[in-house]
């Protein structure tokens, strides 16, 4: 009884400092978990430095560059056998702007003195709306792609006249106003 008759007594020093105490030790233990965290997470990093050339900021590598220029190929004949002259100078000008990236990529002017005067010749056929000089510039074309692969030693691909028409959804046939 007697301990009983204490622990009475004691209880309104108890409920005095307990509040306190366990608002301290709750902070504390705050305290510990956010300085664990801070030790876990990770240290911020200096920004990341700047490409160091065009292809990395963005600008499409070689390959692709070339892919599109395969396509744009196949168009051209397509638009000009069937006379579609609009569509040949709109597929020249795409044509030019691609080989104009990829001497920015080579550095130099390696493709223009491979396929700059079978363009000129061919837009030159295609002013004209001359069948058979777009035919000759066309494989004059092809040859200077096929020249510039093998000094670049890619001479495994080889460009010829295209004998398919890949796009179902586009007409080439010119159209009447």
């Amino acid at each position: 009884m007697h301990a009983r008759a204490g622990a009475s007594a004691c209880a309104p020093l108890m409920e005095k400092f307990m509040k306190p105490i366990f608002a301290v030790s709750i902070a504390a233990a705050m305290l510990a978990s956010a300085a664990a965290s801070a030790q876990n997470a990770p240290t911020p990093t200096a920004p990341a430095a700047p490409p160091a050339t065009e292809s990395e900021a963005g600008m499409p590598g070689l390959g692709e560059i070339m892919t599109l220029q395969q396509l744009r190929h196949i168009k051209l004949w397509f638009a000009g056998r069937t006379g579609n002259w609009p569509l040949a100078d709109y597929e020249i000008g795409e044509l030019q702007e691609g080989f104009e990236d990829v001497d920015k990529l080579l550095g130099g002017d390696t493709v223009d003195k491979m396929v700059g005067a079978p363009m000129k010749a061919l837009q030159k056929a295609v002013d004209d709306k001359n069948p058979a000089a777009f035919a000759t510039a066309f494989d004059n074309l092809s040859a200077g792609c096929n020249t510039c692969h093998r000094t670049l030693d890619h001479g495994f691909i080889v460009i010829q006249r295209p004998t398919l028409l890949p796009y179902s959804n586009q007409v080439f046939t010119p159209q009447k106003k």
